[in-house]
């Protein structure tokens, strides 16, 4: 086991100070997670980067000037960029959607609990989307809003008829991503081991055909939507 790993480098960006400060608080007393710069906007943030070359910005959704879509579109345009973990207070469903598709990793809640905050960072930095349960419902329902019956009951079959590939245990699992677990909170409801829960996470993505933790969420939701059942 390595237990020589460097520390996971931060870029915390946001225009408000005290936010600032209280993301130091809570994640530099981590040995694995250290600070490296903190950015008020998006130009600096996309300054703090170039430096710095960190593998994780938390990245405010709003501030003045430059925006924190903007500044992860371009971000993530360089060779090698970090992986970004949006900061927002849901204002509004098209920013939660704007983050997505700017390709932001993940989202977390200005007031999220702190053990909550750092378990986020430690998996965005491996490179595995997460979102907070709040994300998951506030996309979910901006993503797939009012539908025709036709169109409902045409989106409920093609979502069961995916979900039939799966075992009863990877069925399990997209449940809970649909209900916006992270992996460790996956392990702890279905008593499976964190490793496990990546292995079933992997499979979804093949199985299913999808590319990130919402797209399973979205055809859980498809399938089993009572508004939509029969």
């Amino acid at each position: 086991m390595d237990t020589e790993r460097e520390p996971v480098r931060i870029v915390i960006v946001d225009d408000d100070q005290l936010v600032r400060m209280a993301l130091r608080l809570v994640l530099e007393v981590e040995p694995d997670l250290s600070i490296v710069a903190e950015a008020a906007d998006g130009d600096a943030a996309i300054t703090a980067v170039d430096e710095q070359r960190p593998d994780v910005v938390l990245m405010d959704v709003r501030m003045p000037g430059r925006d924190g879509l903007s500044a992860t579109r371009e971000l993530l345009t360089r060779p090698a960029p970090p992986r970004v973990l949006m900061l927002t207070t849901f204002d509004s469903d098209d920013l939660v959607l704007g983050s997505l598709r700017a390709g932001a990793l993940g989202f977390v809640l200005k007031d999220t609990p702190p053990a909550r905050i750092i378990d986020a960072v430690r998996t965005v930095a491996e490179g595995n989307p997460v979102l907070s349960p709040v994300a998951t419902a506030r996309v979910i329902a901006a993503a797939t809003g009012p539908q025709s019956a036709t169109a409902r009951d045409s989106s409920r079959e093609a979502a069961r008829k995916q979900l039939s590939t799966l075992t009863e245990r990877e069925l399990d699992t997209a449940r809970a991503v649909a209900d916006g677990l992270g992996n460790p909170e996956i392990a702890e409801r279905l008593h499976i081991s964190v490793a496990t829960v990546k292995a079933h996470i992997s499979n979804l993505f093949a199985k299913l055909a999808v590319e990130n933790r919402v797209q399973i969420a979205l055809l859980v939701r498809d399938a089993e939507d009572p508004g939509i059942a029969g």
